[in-house]
Formats: C-alpha cells, structure tokens, sequence
C-alpha cells in the first residue's frame, strides 16, 4: 500500500524527523491561504500523486509570489499528470501540497527497503540525490552505497558509519546523519514498511538535514495492527480494477501492452510477460490466477482484462499443478458467456486434466481460440495477432 507525501511526511514528524512545513490543498483558493501560513516567501508546489518523478511533468513548481502559488495551482489541479512511474494515461491531480521553500546546499538520496534475495534490510544511500536512483545505478554504480542490515541486529553503529564514511560527511554533519539514520529504521520497522524512500535527502544552507520528498510503502498484510496507516489509504490513486481483482483472490496489475495475460503463479506470469517482450510484443497487464482459481475467478480475471479497450488479443498460460487446466477451460467458457469476446485468445495448457480442457474447449468450437505448445509458441503467436484488425 502506498501513500501520499504528505501522509508521508506527517508519519515523519511523529517519528521526530525534521520537515519543512506544509499544508494540504484541493482548491487553488486553500493553496493560497495555506502558502500565507508558511512563512518565508518561497513555496513548493506539488502534485500528490502515488508516483515519483512529478517534476519532470510539471507536477512541482516553485512560486515565490502568492499569485504565482495560485497560479501554478490552477495548472496543476486537475492535470493529467504523467511520469515515468505512471502508465501513458497517467494520473489526475486532485491534490496538492504547499510546503515552505529552502535553500539547498547539496542533495543526497537514501532509502531503506525489504531485499527478498537475502531477507535484509536494504540501506541504499547516495550523494546523487534528486535523481532517478535506477539511472545513477546503471550509470555510475560507484556513486551507490547499499549495505544488508540484518533485522536481528538493526541498524548498529557500524552500519551507520560506513554510510557516513561513504557520503564523506565530516564529524558534524555525520552525527547528525547517524540521528537521521536511527529515526528513519525506527519509522520503518514500527510501521511495517517496505520501503521508506527519501529523494532528495537535502543538506540545508544552515547545515540541517531534510527530507524534501517522502515515498513509502506498507506490507498489506500487516495492516490489521497498523489502523493509523491503513486510514491513507486512498482509493482514487488505485486502478479501480486492480481492486476488483482482489476481492477475488487474482493479482492483477495494468500496463501499457496491448497483449492481456491470464497465468497461474507469479513467476509464471513474470516468465510469459518476459517471453512476449523478447518477441517483440508487450503485456497489457500482469495477471495472477493463483493456485485456487474457480470457473467464477477465471471468469473474473476474463472480464477485467477485456476492460481494457487497448487488449487486442489475450494470451492464457497456464501450468496445472494446484490449479486444474480443466477448471481454466470452463473459467473461458463461461467468461465468453459473459463478455462479449471478438479478440483472438491464445491458449497454452499443460499439467493436470490438460486433455479435458482440450477436450472442453473444443466442443465448445469457439472460433477465436488459437492453441500454443509452448510458452514461446503462445508468445509468438499472440504478438503477431495483436499487429492483426481482425481474425478474418
């Protein structure tokens, strides 16, 4: 689950981290009554949406006027913002925060997430703050420190020294990060985050560190015991299908493709959206059935996908291990029952029951339905029927 900065930020000052100040609004009018409550004549204005990258869209201005802050309101309320951690449809500002200018001496970047290869806190800290993080990775990994906090330690001295060693911070400034540092592993366990993100982590004209963006994320099946957490939740920056899904027990996640992909597992599912990328195609979403998938979930999992008006043609891969292929055949037949399907789907089943769901699907002579051999058969063929109008 994800929130907004400013939910972000508010958790951040419970938790005695030092922020800037700044007020939410949804008006262009409360924007600029809330900047005359900030003082110092410099303010940001940004877009909250669940997504990095809202500068480089135009979802954060700098006003130094409070004309220019109810300017800049007005353009960003509203706006279909798109960045490179949203879809091309993007999202539509409905928020904003106003928060108190600063002047800026140099930006850092650091973040603590979970690493499931080694089941340890990933500490990732940079003196190139304010960038995307991935390109500075591939670009210049020296330039990145990560280090595995093993949770039954914590964040030990040790830890915190190297870091502050790395990002060469004199005595000062370096206790003053190891501060910083214990704070935000305080906030990140007693939350049950997964990631707390900070960038850019700014170092402040009078030697004061402060976090100028906050992104974080919370484990979904700890929110039973974190009810503060679970309240920002908010609904409007999630995909109404992904939702849906759900409650039926399907993970599903929209993409920008034009092939939907119906799998059993996740791997599975990651391993057919890679097939059909090395292709030359691209997924329309990721779409998990999971091991106790019904003729009612497949049914479901159908309809969402077709949703979709970019979807031109739907490729089914399923392995039967849990999950039966026939229980998968009758899932289609029903869908097509009630959906109307006028789009090609490909179909690969293997495992348990497969010859009865063969068997099923082609009593059922449902023209539109192509079989695959294999999960790069499947892939092929699905991509050149999306460059296709029609079957005919």
């Amino acid at each position: 689950m994800n929130i907004h900065e400013y939910q972000a930020k508010g958790l951040f000052r419970d938790f005695g981290i030092n922020v800037l100040d700044g007020l939410l609004a949804v008006s262009a009018k409360e924007a600029v009554e809330n900047a005359k409550q900030i003082s110092g004549g410099i303010w940001a204005i940004k877009a909250q949406i669940h997504a990095g990258g809202r500068g480089l869209g135009g979802g954060v201005k700098i006003a130094k006027s409070l004309k220019e802050v109810e300017k800049y309101s007005k353009e960003i309320l509203g706006m279909r913002l798109v960045t490179p951690q949203t879809t091309s449809d993007g999202k539509i500002v409905k928020k904003l925060y106003i928060e108190k200018g600063c002047d800026i001496k140099k930006e850092f970047y650091l973040s603590f997430s979970f690493d499931r290869s080694s089941e340890k806190i990933a500490l990732v800290a940079s003196a190139s703050g304010g960038m995307n993080i991935e390109d500075v990775s591939e670009k210049n990994p020296e330039l990145i420190s990560k280090i595995l906090i093993d949770p039954m330690i914590g964040l030990s001295n040790f830890y915190a020294i190297e870091v502050i060693s790395f990002l060469n911070l004199d005595k000062h400034l370096g206790a003053k990060f190891n501060k910083l540092l214990k704070e935000i592993y305080d906030l990140y366990i007693k939350t049950d985050a997964i990631m707390v993100e900070i960038n850019p982590l700014v170092l402040t004209a009078d030697d004061e560190f402060i976090p100028l963006d906050a992104k974080m994320s919370f484990d979904e099946s700890a929110l039973f015991r974190q009810n503060k957490i679970k309240i920002m939740r908010d609904l409007d920056e999630e995909e109404p299908s992904e939702l849906e899904a759900k409650e039926y027990g399907l993970s599903y996640v929209k993409l920008d493709g034009d092939i939907g992909c119906m799998v059993n597992g996740a791997g599975l599912a990651m391993g057919t959206m890679d097939t059909i990328n090395s292709v030359g195609g691209k997924s329309a979403n990721f779409l998990d059935v999971g091991g106790a998938a019904n003729p009612e979930t497949v049914a479901k999992a159908f309809e969402i996908i077709l949703r979709d008006k970019n979807v031109k043609v739907i490729f089914i891969n399923i392995f039967g291990g849990i999950v039966r292929c026939d229980r998968i055949a009758k899932g289609i037949l029903d869908a097509t029952k009630i959906a109307s399907v006028d789009i090609p789907i490909v179909i690969r089943l293997d495992g348990t029951n497969k010859s009865e769901a063969m068997e099923i699907l082609k009593e059922a002579n449902l023209k539109n339905i192509i079989s695959a051999k294999d999960i790069e058969d499947g892939a092929k063929k699905a991509v050149k029927l999306s460059t296709q109008k029609s079957l005919a």
